[in-house]
């Protein structure tokens, strides 16, 4: 199966997911689970990771991570490996234990919202999955950080960072009265949440702005293959040929514009086309709608023509 890309850069942060191999339990008990977090405090202290949320279910883990060190790949390898083995120790099997790799979504932390988005997602997990009742807290279910939020700093543990979520929710500070604050919101996020909000974070690979979006896909372009697979890779092709067809444009001095008033089988529009077929993986169809060149079959007799016209 193709791997994902992974790309790390210092003071990213990911909404990280992982589910156990054939959605098998990979927290069969409550020491299980401590284990799990035994092991997290190990890899933010090899990492200098800080962790802003985090949930526990029984056949996956949620964590949302930043990295000062740009060291997601090596701390998420230490991570699994390590749990895996103890795990495996201490329930006395062998083989994998997770799924595959982990799913890693970029979270943009330049603009307000959005890290508030993915922590606010963990937190509430558990009542979306229907482990509490409607008369229980989000507060009751042990294994999330949320518990941790509302804990004094002296009580809770020591790798949540909790200031910048507070930030977020415009709560000043980390007091009595700030927690039973941030408290009120989540329950009152539980009661009207439906789910819409938190598409991206479900369906997508990257939370942000556009400029966000765009500064990733640049940094993407050529290093995806054709091992690698999923809607940022295909965005990041999209990317690189938008820029191709800037830099065409600027060289026969035409405005964006005027593409749709030359001809469809103009040379410099063929041009355009096959640089696009040589330099990226955009589709016929995609590179004929783009260029306003009619059909794909057209294309194809465009770009025949001139190659044998050579």
């Amino acid at each position: 199966m193709a791997r994902k890309l992974r790309l790390d850069y210092e003071g990213a942060i990911y909404h990280v997911m992982n589910r156990g191999s054939h959605r098998q339990n990979i927290f069969r008990t409550a020491a299980d689970r401590e284990l799990f977090l035994e092991t997290l405090s190990e890899a933010c202290a090899k990492t200098d990771w800080r962790i802003h949320a985090w949930c526990l279910m029984s056949t996956h883990f949620h964590l949302v991570i930043e990295t000062p060190g740009a060291n997601l790949v090596a701390g998420m390898k230490w991570l699994a490996g390590t749990y895996t083995s103890r795990f495996n120790r201490r329930h006395k099997v062998f083989g994998h234990l997770f799924g595959g790799r982990y799913k890693a979504l970029f979270v943009d932390d330049s603009e307000s919202g959005y890290l508030k988005t993915a922590c606010d997602y963990v937190h509430l997990n558990p009542a979306r999955a229907k482990l509490l009742s409607a008369e229980e807290k989000l507060s009751a279910f042990r294994w999330s950080s949320f518990p941790e939020y509302l804990k004094s700093p002296s009580n809770r543990r020591s790798w949540l960072r909790v200031g910048r979520l507070f930030g977020e929710h415009g709560i000043p500070e980390d007091s009595v009265a700030g927690r039973r604050e941030f408290e009120r919101r989540m329950e009152l996020r539980r009661a009207v949440e439906d789910g819409r909000e938190f598409r991206p974070l479900v369906r997508g690979w990257c939370l942000g702005s556009k400029a966000f979006r765009r500064e990733l896909l640049a940094q993407m372009s050529g290093k995806a293959g054709p091992e690698h697979y999923g809607e940022e890779i295909r965005e990041s092709a999209e990317e690189k040929a938008n820029r191709l067809i800037e830099a065409e444009l600027k060289k026969v001095r035409w405005e964006e514009s005027e593409l749709g008033r030359h001809p469809k089988g103009d040379v410099k529009k063929v041009r355009m086309a096959k640089r696009l077929r040589r330099e990226t993986t955009m589709t016929l169809q995609w590179i004929a709608q783009r260029l306003q060149m009619g059909t794909k079959t057209h294309l194809v007799h465009l770009l025949y023509w001139q190659q044998r016209e050579k």
